[in-house]
């Protein structure tokens, strides 16, 4: 059996996300106490349950961009193939690129070069350190670095999906958003808000799978993001 590393941020109550998004809701909604009342069962052996109030946008935590959210009549996350969640990837170490920095061509050419692998149809992830130097504080909002546009091409030209840790692909001090404008341009998307990508590190190719929900016209969705090695 392969190993298997689990890339995803736990989804919580008032957990941080995109400075544009409202936190999350996820509170308990019915109780074991109150469905044990509702006669289900018998009385010798009452069935309860409990049930939990999710309330989010699209967007938060480990996430999927669907081609709608930047592109006018893009695809909506249930109308994109399943074979883009899923296939062979490598996971670039970027972790020398300090909070609010560009990655650059340069940077990702050398991070080819230090793992090994040819990038070529892969999945690319990036790892920065971004996560477990600020989560869950407040300051993972503001403090990620940013895929230039440049970098986006290149990304675009060998991949088929890239990931990065925390709220964007983007600067978090820019309103260019160069990444997300090259993405809408090259028809390409990206994961975000990833973790535990050092564990990735030095390990070279691997299959990924971060499968979205099927929300109906959704501009994205939650995704349980995975990493099988061996």
């Amino acid at each position: 059996m392969p190993q298997i590393v689990d890339l995803t941020v736990t989804l919580s109550n008032n957990m941080p996300g995109h400075r544009f998004f409202p936190r999350p809701v996820i509170l308990p909604h019915f109780t074991h106490d109150e469905m044990e009342t509702w006669g289900n069962g018998t009385p010798e052996d009452p069935l309860g349950g409990c049930t939990t109030y999710l309330g989010m946008v699209d967007h938060m935590g480990t996430h999927i961009d669907a081609f709608i959210h930047t592109k006018r009549g893009g695809k909506t996350i249930d109308e994109m193939p399943l074979e883009m969640f899923m296939g062979k990837a490598v996971c670039l170490d970027l972790q020398h690129v300090p909070d609010l920095g560009d990655i650059d061509v340069a940077d990702l050419e050398e991070a080819e070069k230090k793992v090994g692998v040819k990038i070529d149809g892969h999945i690319v992830l990036i790892c920065t350190g971004l996560h477990r130097r600020h989560y869950p504080n407040d300051s993972v909002m503001h403090s990620n670095c940013g895929i230039t546009a440049e970098a986006t091409h290149w990304l675009a030209d060998r991949s088929r999906v890239h990931g990065v840790e925390g709220p964007s692909t983007d600067r978090a001090n820019s309103k260019l958003f160069p990444n997300h404008r090259v993405c809408r341009d090259r028809g390409i998307t990206h994961y975000e808000w990833l973790c535990n990508l050092e564990e990735l590190l030095g390990k070279g190719e691997f299959h990924f799978q971060g499968l979205p929900l099927k929300i109906d016209k959704g501009s994205g969705s939650p995704v349980r993001a995975i990493a099988m090695l061996g």
